[in-house]
């Protein structure tokens, strides 16, 4: 029979994506600020790693996202299950947080329940997108789970989970958005590239994003490209990739690394694949016109298992088209360029779409996301 865990002052925090890590390590931190004396060991990314007492692996490295490419990684995932395990069993943990990245963390919640070891999930996974059916599973497996999202806490809650809404941990993050002049003055149009956090996403998006904005450069000469990189890939992960495009890795593209979103704000707009990047351009006031493709058998089982209409963050929230969504064989440059253009060539437009996107920010709760869950985490382990 399982033991009851023992109050200590030791939590376990998992994440294995980007924005996971990111979020994961301000949660961390305010933990700390809290209760100096807890110790945390974490798997996750080098955010974590930086914060975290202890560091077991660092998951969000793997990069393994859909439905095909986790298969790939099967017998690395079995054995960080199986260190996992062995972590619950001989450290016995006084909670486990989860942080999004369901695949791998439901599992993990399932060896926390089995030990009697009680969990929590910060920033749930977007169930509600695919399949929400996971959500009572999810429900049965935490103590509590802090969702981002408004109309999450009643998903949770209709399932007889106990939910609550912290806000959005960007919001803590975001810069107010930068004032512009459209056209600019200098007629140096600031095109942000942002082609996603893991490998087969860059390698996908970034030659379409490239030779889209080198279409724009030809009618604005002085316009100039970022390319908004991840910490998980350095230079000499990112230059090959912009080498493999020949002639579109120029001076004209300048790669760009930031905690502060500060030069992401100046952006006029943005080549961006779906993900948690459309909802930071839609924050800081940036257009954007987003695009994605995947393996065609993980688009064919997306396209069977989708319960939203939209795949940007930005559309499912406003529940329209606000930006220009260009999936798999849409995702061409003609179609990135063009509606680049229906932008640049509007400055009435611009300026209304980004007084849309900046209202965002009313609909994602207030500041102190990781405060609200770190207080409340503490409170049930007091």
């Amino acid at each position: 029979m399982a033991k009851t865990a023992p109050t200590n002052k030791n939590i376990l925090v998992i994440a294995g994506d980007p924005s996971g890590d990111l979020h994961a390590a301000n949660l961390i931190k305010a933990l700390q600020a809290k209760d100096p004396e807890i110790s945390i060991t974490s798997m996750g990314g080098v955010r974590m790693q930086e914060v975290s007492s202890h560091f077991i692996y660092n998951l969000v490295s793997v990069g393994a996202v859909g439905f095909a490419e986790p298969f790939k990684n099967f017998f690395l995932w079995f054995k960080l299950i199986k260190i996992v395990r062995r972590y619950l069993e001989e450290k016995r943990p006084a909670c486990v947080i989860a942080v999004d990245f369901y695949g791998f963390n439901h599992q993990v919640l399932g060896l926390a329940a089995h030990r009697k070891i009680p969990a929590f999930y910060y920033i749930s996974p977007q169930v509600w997108a695919s399949r929400p059916g996971r959500a009572a599973k999810l429900a049965k497996l935490t103590r509590e789970m802090f969702v981002i999202f408004p109309f999450e806490a009643d998903i949770y809650k209709k399932v007889k989970g106990n939910a609550t809404f912290v806000g959005h941990p960007l919001l803590d993050l975001m810069p107010e958005p930068a004032a512009k002049d459209f056209p600019p003055a200098d007629g140096e149009w600031k095109i942000g590239i942002l082609p996603g956090s893991r490998k087969t996403e860059i390698s996908r998006h970034l030659p379409l994003f490239l030779k889209a904005f080198y279409r724009i450069k030809e009618v604005h000469p002085k316009a100039r490209a970022y390319l908004f990189a991840v910490p998980e890939f350095p230079d000499d992960r990112i230059v090959p990739e912009l080498e493999a495009v020949e002639k579109y890795w120029s001076k004209d593209i300048e790669i760009v690394r930031e905690k502060d979103y500060k030069l992401r704000s100046q952006m006029d707009f943005a080549f961006t694949c779906s993900g948690t990047a459309t909802l930071e351009n839609a924050l800081l006031g940036v257009p954007m016109a987003v695009a994605y493709k995947m393996q065609k058998l993980t688009y064919a089982i997306a396209k069977r298992v989708a319960k939203v209409q939209y795949i940007s963050l930005v559309n499912i929230l406003l529940k329209k088209p606000a930006v220009k969504e260009l999936i798999q064989e849409a995702a061409t440059v003609d179609g990135l360029a063009q509606e680049a253009f229906s932008y640049i060539n509007n400055p009435p437009r611009m300026q209304a779409a980004r007084k849309e996107l900046i209202g965002l920010r009313t609909m994602l709760g207030e500041r102190g996301a990781a405060e609200r869950a770190a207080a409340r985490i503490l409170a049930h382990l007091s």
